[in-house]
């Protein structure tokens, strides 16, 4: 069962996510913001407030994702150590 690991605000209600399985990215919640519960999370301090927990993330008011939900819409980033750059 893969879990987040970590979950960081970014800009224009973003969320980089580190996942249990090595899989890393950016997780938009903007979509989100209209429904129901989601609502309160367009106030950026409030958004700025989600923890991880549960092995998904959650925010005061028990808005939550769960991990399936966020693996199965991540953006993935490869990490920059496995970038490789070539010097001339």
């Amino acid at each position: 069962m893969v879990k987040v690991i970590s979950a960081d605000p970014v800009e224009n209600y973003k969320l980089k996510v580190v996942l249990s399985s090595g899989k890393q990215g950016i997780f938009d919640v903007a979509p989100y913001l209209d429904r129901g519960v989601f609502h309160e999370l367009k106030d950026h301090d409030y958004f700025r407030r989600v923890k991880v927990a549960f092995g998904g993330v959650i925010w005061p008011h028990e808005q939550d994702f769960s991990a399936d939900t966020i693996e199965f819409e991540l953006r993935e980033e490869v990490p920059s150590s496995t970038c490789k750059t070539s010097a001339a």
